[in-house]
């Protein structure tokens, strides 16, 4: 399994709460865009569904299209993920859809996990465990 350790840089963050309830709680739809920072990853958007507690922690489920050259190998992939925020770290598991991946990365399959912090904004640490086809 090849494994990429990379940082995207977050270009811009929108989002909107769709719903807010009585006791601080409210759930928001965020459409995010990212570029690369290295070689290997061009550009990235996500979409995630966030439910916010009234202390502010966090869960929410995201899907993430990813632009990429991997082993020399160029084309696209969907990321379907899971994650949490505590107060000081989002932390996400995902996992490549399959049947997503286009180009000559057609076939990939794999996984990614990111923690991030305030630290490292506007930076987000991605890190991917995948097999080319």
């Amino acid at each position: 399994m090849a494994k990429l350790d990379t940082k995207l840089k977050i270009e811009s963050w929108d989002e909107q709460p769709y719903r807010e309830l009585p006791d601080g709680s409210r759930f928001t739809r965020a459409e995010v865009t990212l570029s690369g920072t290295d070689d290997a990853v061009t550009a990235a958007t996500f979409e995630g569904l966030m439910f916010y507690r009234p202390d502010g922690t966090s869960s929410y489920a995201t899907l993430m299209r990813i632009e990429a050259t991997l082993d020399g190998r160029a084309g696209t992939f969907v990321l379907r993920g899971t994650g949490t925020y505590d107060g000081t770290t989002a932390r996400g598991d995902s996992e490549v859809v399959p049947g997503s991946a286009t180009g000559d990365l057609a076939g990939l399959t794999g996984a990614a996990t990111s923690a991030s912090t305030q630290a490292d904004y506007p930076h987000m640490p991605l890190t991917l465990e995948y097999e080319p086809a």
